[in-house]
């Protein structure tokens, strides 16, 4: 058995909504091998992960899985259950998986959810190991196994205020996305967005921080604000901390002026000895130490978010009680022991640790890390009470006097903080803080929130869940506008349409295509762009108002979907393309694949379905939202049904393209005021700008900004792009499958040419079937052809494409002497303008749309160096509209 490649999926998928680890997985000899074949193998599995008797597997109850080990099953599938068993019993309750087969004998796609990733690929190497270990009857040590799988889930795990947060934004629906394995959050959307690390936010000013950060400026401005603070004196050598303590007078606690989380803060202090020690504690932070009058009383943490105390507690110092019999770093490691404290800020405590400001302490009690202290004796580790050196906290939010919110929230504002943690010491809190019955301490950025969320006692506080209300006040939840488009064909095109209408009525659009990713009009990156990595980018930019997303197949299948919901899922077309790649043996299965777009649709979102497509239309049961159709056929019966329940559709009917609802119809355009129809000619063009008609209707965009983006969008460059050269035409367009291929053919023989030349290729990866078909319809289609081959040959062999093409150009009938075999890119398309015919129409299936491009363009240079006659644009065609000279796309 050998894990070949694992892979990490956060996004909805093909097999689940939710995130999930997908392992491939050679079982090697065992691929007809049954658990029940294999002796002792059931008994040896349950003796160490007896869990999975309560499994319930395919069977729908506790004990299926165990009953189809007994019966037999097969190790991917038993793998499957063992990787999630063992996040169980490390603390990560999950239960979805599956197990198929991956078309290669023996070798297995095994999906996995995971709450964890760390946890879910550690549980994937230990699974591996167990079984290896089961199969080959040796030892196995289980509660290591579980271990590594918990420290692997403790290095990847959010901190306890940024888990918070980021169930709290889950919970309220805003999108978030994690950056990296840190704990920056990213809610919300294009320009709607928020970024949150802990509890710093978007909104947290860097003066605020600043400020909070400086205990001598954050005492000046609250003391000129009259909000009672202790007295404090700055200084920077010992000699000055020991002045500063005669002029304040004793007792005086003395902390680095810029420290945070209690680090390097001694309190209590009398003597001149003590003041010595602390300094050098507090220097080890800052050069410079703020020496200041010691509170007395109770120390409290009131967290004040957008100006308003949302929760109080009471913090207690870090402690251990004595049994008469263990010393007290014995007693330490007990109370460490507790399953809840951990290092730093990943669990709700934190680990008490003995350093030198817990030797001080101790000190001051008479004690020292290896005194026992007598039974029921509470010994303090350290005098301050934050959760980070290993306090504890009880929530008081609701004894709190009035008087001291309304104290805490004016201290927050005057020094600007949106969210704040304000340490307060009070002899009593139900009563009004006046001079001398206590003070406020320190106000602190960034404040952790764990202590409100897991007290010690009290009621929890949902913190987090006020910030994010915070952050997100209206009722958008953080998105923008999003449309997502699939299908075979025409993708791309649909995408600029809408992006172009949207932009027409004056938002600032991200976009995704194959041809690269856009901003605002500008392209940020090119290439093929139509994964989840290009939709992040779009998603996660501030200045992204609309995100118009092309998402194609093999991004779907291999890595998922960037976005959790969309308010627009479009499905163009399910043709014959990429067939026995990635599993995908047939068009239903390709169908399957491309309806997880329909099926994240929001609610109150729309599903715009193709009417003339019957794998499409056999996709509305999965569909979520309200469903659309589309057609340009002028009285489809899916649509007529359709219509007869109420629903809407958008069609065309006159030469005019409709949006009807029930019995009401609406005008939204004529098809001869859409430059990409060429006047209706171009049937497959016509059938994106109705599906970008009804985008763009479904999302309210003016109808009056529908017509006049769709009258503008000229602009589609290597889609149907018709260019006059000399005395003849030349389309350059990407069909790359047999529906493309048709589409085209059939709009350029409404053209008027003399001659249609083509000149053809087919991606690699195509099977054999689908490029010789290719080389069919092209055979039909055109009366002279030139065969070039990819320069990305896909795992093909030179020439391998090519003769295939060649074979199907001559099964359609052409003659030899038409089809020429020029293998370049650049060589054929050269090859085809210099032997052109006046009248020609010169069509080119591009691979890299720069080259055939550059080659036209010096093509023409040459013949204006050769004082070649060039015919004008207007009279280059038979009445389509053409772009203006080869200097204009």
């Amino acid at each position: 058995m050998n894990i070949l490649s694992t892979r990490i999926i956060e996004g909805p998928n093909v097999h689940s909504y939710h995130p999930i680890v997908r392992v491939k997985l050679d079982i090697g000899k065992y691929e007809d091998i049954p658990s029940s074949e294999i002796a002792g193998f059931t008994e040896r599995l349950t003796g160490l992960l007896p869990g999975l008797a309560d499994h319930q597997c395919s069977r729908g109850y506790p004990g299926g899985f165990l009953e189809r080990l007994i019966e037999g099953t097969y190790l991917a599938h038993i793998f499957e259950h063992v990787a999630l068993e063992l996040q169980c019993m490390a603390g990560y309750e999950v239960s979805f998986g599956k197990a198929r087969g991956s078309g290669s004998p023996g070798v297995y796609d095994v999906v996995i959810s995971y709450r964890n990733k760390g946890a879910a690929m550690q549980a994937v190497y230990e699974a591996d190991q167990v079984l290896k270990a089961v199969l080959e009857e040796r030892p196995v040590n289980i509660k290591k196994a579980v271990t590594s799988i918990q420290q692997a889930g403790e290095h990847n795990e959010l901190g306890p205020s940024t888990a918070a947060i980021y169930r709290a934004a889950l919970e309220k629906g805003i999108p978030v996305m994690r950056v990296a394995d840190e704990n920056l959050l990213v809610l919300g959307y294009g320009y709607k967005q928020k970024r949150i690390w802990a509890t710093t936010t978007s909104l947290t000013g860097a003066l605020a921080t600043d400020l909070a950060c400086d205990k001598g400026l954050t005492n000046k401005i609250l003391t000129d604000g009259c909000i009672p603070v202790p007295y404090g004196i700055v200084v920077d050598s010992v000699e000055q901390a020991i002045e500063a303590l005669k002029e304040i007078g004793k007792p005086v606690a003395v902390k680095p002026l810029t420290g945070n989380q209690g680090k390097g803060v001694t309190l209590e202090i009398s003597s001149i000895a003590q003041v010595e020690r602390a300094f050098q504690v507090a220097r080890e932070y800052d050069e410079k130490v703020i020496v200041e009058q010691f509170v007395t009383g109770r120390q409290y943490r009131f967290c004040v978010i957008n100006g308003k105390v949302e929760a109080v507690a009471e913090r207690i110092p870090a402690y251990v009680v004595g049994d008469g019999r263990r010393t007290v770093t014995e007693l330490v490691d007990i109370v460490n022991s507790d399953p809840n404290r951990g290092i730093g800020h990943e669990k709700p405590l934190t680990r008490i640790a003995i350093d030198a400001v817990a030797i001080t302490v101790l000190a001051k009690q008479n004690y020292s890390p290896q005194s026992i202290p007598e039974a029921g004796k509470i010994v303090y580790i350290r005098e301050n009470a934050n959760l980070s050196t290993g306090g504890t906290a009880v929530d008081v939010t609701d004894v709190v006097h009035p008087v001291n919110k309304r104290l805490m929230e004016r201290a927050t504002r005057l020094i600007g903080l949106d969210v704040a943690g304000v340490d307060v010491v009070a002899e009593d809190i139900t009563q009004p803080i006046r001079e001398g019955t206590g003070a406020v301490i320190e106000i602190n950025a960034a404040p952790g929130i764990r202590m409100h969320h897991y007290p010690s006692a009290g009621k929890p506080r949902n913190v987090a869940g006020a910030i994010i209300d915070s952050l997100f006040p209206d009722e958008s939840k953080g998105r923008i506008p999003l449309v997502a488009i699939t299908g075979t064909n025409g993708k791309t095109t649909v995408t600029r349409m809408i992006s172009h209408i949207w932009q027409t009525a004056g938002r600032k659009v991200g976009m995704t295509t194959t041809e690269g990713i856009y901003i605002d009009g500008c392209c940020v990156c090119e290439g093929d762009t139509t994964g989840p990595a290009s939709a992040r980018t779009v998603l996660t930019d501030p200045v992204v108002e609309v995100a118009v997303l092309e998402t194609a197949r093999g991004g779907i299948v291999r890595a998922g979907l960037a976005f959790d919901k969309c308010d627009v899922g479009i499905i163009t077309n399910i043709t014959e393309d990429h067939l026995g790649q990635d599993g995908i043996e047939d068009l239903d299965g390709l169908a399957r694949v491309k309806s997880l777009i329909i099926e994240t649709v929001r609610p109150n979102g729309f599903s715009i379905l193709n009417a003339d497509d019957r794998y499409v239309t056999a996709l509305a049961p999965r569909a979520r939202g309200e469903i659309i159709y589309f057609s340009i056929e002028p009285d489809n019966i899916i649509i007529r049904r359709h219509l007869g329940i109420g629903g809407r559709a958008f069609f065309v009917r006159d030469n005019i393209i409709y949006t009807a609802k029930g019995k009401e119809a609406q005008a939204i355009a004529s098809v001869e005021d859409i430059p990409i129809t060429f006047g209706g000619i171009a049937q497959h063009n016509l059938q994106n700008a109705i599906i970008a008609t009804a985008a763009c209707y479904c999302m309210r965009v003016p109808v009056a900004f529908i017509h006049r983006g769709l009258s503008t969008f000229a602009e589609n460059p290597g889609r149907l792009t018709v260019l006059p050269v000399r005395d003849f035409r030349v389309c350059i367009d990407y069909g790359h499958n047999p529906a493309g291929y048709q589409a085209l053919v059939n709009t350029v023989k409404r053209m008027g040419a003399s001659r249609l030349v083509g000149v053809i290729a087919a991606p690699g990866d195509r099977r054999d079937d689908v490029v010789i078909n290719v080389g069919r319809i092209a055979g039909r289609g055109f009366d002279h052809i030139y065969v070039k081959e990819d320069d990305d040959l896909r795992g093909r062999k030179p020439g391998e494409v090519s003769k295939l093409l060649y074979k199907g150009v001559l099964e359609a009938g052409l003659a030899s002497e038409r089809i020429q075999m020029v293998l370049p890119e650049k060589e054929a398309v050269y090859a085809a303008l210099a032997n052109a015919h006046a009248g020609d129409l010169i069509v080119v299936f591009y691979e890299k749309y720069g080259d055939v491009f550059q080659t036209i363009q010096q093509f023409c240079q040459q013949c204006q160096e050769q004082n070649v006659e060039m015919i004008p644009a207007a009279v280059a065609g038979s009445g389509e509209l053409l772009i203006s000279g080869i200097n204009a796309v």
